[in-house]
C-alpha cells in the first residue's frame, strides 16, 4: 500500500462515485467506549453526522440547534455536538450533527480535517494531509 493512502469503499452508480468508510465515533468526555459508524465522505458537507440513537447511547448531548438549507430550499434544524473521531491511529475531534430518521450518515470536512485527512476527488480516495503548524511572525523563539 502507498503512503498516504487509506483505501475506501468506492461504489460507482449512476455516474457518481461515493467513498464510504468506517469510524469509531465516542464521547470526549469517555472516549475508551466507541460506537463503529459507516459514513459516506462527503467533503462539501461542513458537519459530520451521526444517527441520533447513537450519540445518545455515547453520551453526547446536544449543545445547540443549527438550521440548514437544503438543495431543494427547504431549512431543516437538527441539533448539534461535539464527538471524537478515530480512523485507524488517527484520532479528532468535530463538530457531530444529531440525525434523524432520512439523514445519511456524512463524514464532513471539519471531521475529516481534525483527522488530518482530505478526500481526493478524482480518485475517491482518502489522503493524508500534510499538518502544518505554523505562527505569524514566528521568529524561532528569539
Amino acid at each position: 500500500m502507498r503512503e498516504g493512502y487509506h483505501p475506501c469503499v468506492a461504489q460507482r452508480g449512476k455516474g457518481m462515485g461515493l467513498t464510504a468508510i468506517e469510524i469509531e465515533v465516542s464521547n470526549p468526555a469517555n472516549p475508551e467506549v466507541t460506537d463503529r459508524v459507516e459514513f459516506l465522505v462527503d467533503s462539501g458537507t461542513i458537519y459530520s453526522v451521526v444517527p441520533a440513537p447513537i450519540l445518545q447511547r455515547l453520551g453526547i448531548r446536544p449543545l445547540t440547534t443549527q438550521e440548514f438549507r437544503l438543495a431543494n430550499g427547504a431549512r431543516i434544524s437538527r441539533q448539534k455536538g461535539v464527538a471524537m473521531f478515530k480512523y485507524r491511529s488517527r484520532i479528532g475531534g468535530a463538530d457531530v450533527i444529531f440525525g434523524e430518521p432520512g439523514d445519511s450518515n456524512l463524514l464532513g470536512a471539519f471531521t475529516l480535517e481534525a483527522l488530518g485527512l482530505g478526500l481526493d476527488p478524482l480518485r475517491r480516495e482518502l489522503l493524508e494531509l500534510p499538518m502544518i503548524l505554523g505562527s505569524w511572525g514566528y521568529n524561532g523563539g528569539a
